[in-house]
């Protein structure tokens, strides 16, 4: 492969997605396309550099392009989410990915309001997280920077490309993005909107790029790509993280699933109740810090109103032997088996179990959980506070939805996925998780003795 066609491949990176994937898959070999990501990488490892030296007042001008750019663009961008749509229903994509997949005017609004949101939040590059004069008259700092060149390879959520994007800016990065088959022409769209309002005010447009039009091979390229990718974000479903956690040589942060679980203690009330698991189960079930168990003390009374509140909202209960002995008969439910306690439903579907004391609800999610969010909803302090140390995951709430769980809820702007790891970055990542730190030495001749 000639370096011209390698550039020009590189270059489709902002061309219509659907002509690439049937042009460029026809026409490169794997080494073609593994030159072709590389050269994407090249151009994006140059716009880090310049991003790096970006000011604030230089990137916010950037997000609110992007997000005027957004709204403007609305009808191009709704035409082609709608292809998108129609061609999930047709392939029997689930009701959950579907809404996902989803925008709307109120959508793309909204994207747009979090960019200016985003804009308006400090800028982490140069804060200084610690510093020090030693004896010896050095003068120490440790300071932000930015990662440099983020990939991300998610799915179905055309939402996502616009918030990685808009987060790794502000962070002074540059991106590159596998949003999947299932988004591809909404993407295509998204990106270029991005690409021509970051050129309008001056900043580099492959500060934004996409692999997309290589399919699952480019995929697999940036996963290996280490040395010119930085850092790797898989964002999605169990499978998708699994493999890019398994077959990734790039430094990946893991996102994880969210087996959500609520704990309805002894002395919880029941309108605080309802109110929490109504909000935490229906308000949007698709996403990951939706509830998916809900565990009740047995000496609580609150279990019939939640129950009979949560069928009227439509919710399928799958309840264990004790639960439906105490549910009203006119609330349906089905056998809970261990299978439901693992699952991420996704969907209005609820396991419910009852538990005698803290102590076996702290067992059972510590059994179950996947590490994202849990919440207890009670009026006994002490218990709160023995929830909150006994339970090791990303979030713990008490006495509120689940669903704050949320870069935009919890006022990092947005967020580039809700990390189920331990190391570097935790729970929502926003804009100070998309840095990394770089010690600052300043001296005026010392020598070490």
């Amino acid at each position: 492969m000639t370096e011209a066609l390698i550039h020009q491949a590189a270059e489709k990176s902002h061309d219509s997605a659907e002509e690439s994937s049937a042009t460029e898959n026809a026409r490169l070999s794997p080494a073609d396309v593994e030159a072709a990501v590389h050269a994407i990488a090249d151009r994006s490892r140059h716009a880090a550099r310049r991003m790096a030296r970006a000011n604030r007042a230089w990137k916010d001008k950037g997000l609110r392009a992007i997000g005027a750019a957004l709204i403007a663009s609305k009808t191009k961008i709704l035409a082609a989410n709608a292809k998108d749509v129609e061609a999930g229903r047709a392939n029997g994509t689930s009701a959950a990915l579907l809404d996902r997949l989803t925008l709307n005017e109120a959508r793309i609004e909204a994207l747009a309001a979090a960019l200016e949101n985003l804009a308006g939040l400090p800028d982490p590059v140069g804060n200084v997280v610690r510093g020090q004069t030693l004896p010896n008259g050095l003068r120490l700092r440790q300071i932000n920077v930015p990662m440099g060149v983020v990939a991300a390879i998610y799915e179905a959520r055309p939402n996502v490309t616009v918030d990685i994007a808009g987060l790794a800016l502000k962070s002074g990065n540059a991106v590159i993005l596998r949003g999947g088959t299932a988004a591809a022409a909404t993407n295509e769209a998204l990106i270029r909107v991005l690409r021509e309002a970051l050129d309008s005010v001056g900043l580099p447009a492959d500060a934004v790029q996409s692999v997309d039009q290589f399919g699952r091979e480019g995929a697999n390229v940036l996963m290996r790509a280490r040395g010119r990718v930085d850092v790797l974000i898989p964002r999605g479903g169990r499978d998708l993280i699994q493999t890019v956690v398994n077959n990734s040589s790039v430094p990946v942060i893991e996102t994880g699933e969210g087996n959500v679980h609520i704990f309805i203690d002894e002395s919880a009330s029941e309108n605080m109740a309802v109110e929490i698991l109504l909000n935490a189960k229906t308000q949007r079930p698709s996403v990951c810090n939706t509830v998916e168990t809900l565990l009740v003390h047995s000496g609580s009374t609150v279990l019939p109103a939640v129950a009979v509140a949560l069928r009227k909202a439509g919710v399928t209960l799958h309840a264990d032997a004790r639960v439906r002995a105490a549910l009203p008969a006119s609330v349906e439910s089905v056998p809970a088996t261990d299978e439901d306690w693992a699952t991420e439903y996704m969907d209005l579907d609820l396991a419910v179990g009852m538990v005698d004391n803290l102590d076996e609800a702290v067992k059972h999610i510590r059994k179950w959980s996947t590490g994202h969010t849990e919440a207890i909803i009670t009026n006994d302090l002490a218990n709160a506070e023995r929830f909150i140390s006994e339970i090791d995951s990303a979030a713990v709430i008490v006495n509120a939805s689940t669903r704050f769980t949320d870069g935009g809820e919890l006022g990092l702007g947005a967020e580039v996925g809700i990390s189920t790891q331990k190391l570097h970055a935790r729970g929502p990542m926003g804009l100070t998780e998309l840095t990394t730190t770089k010690w600052i030495v300043q001296g005026e001749g010392q020598v070490r003795s």
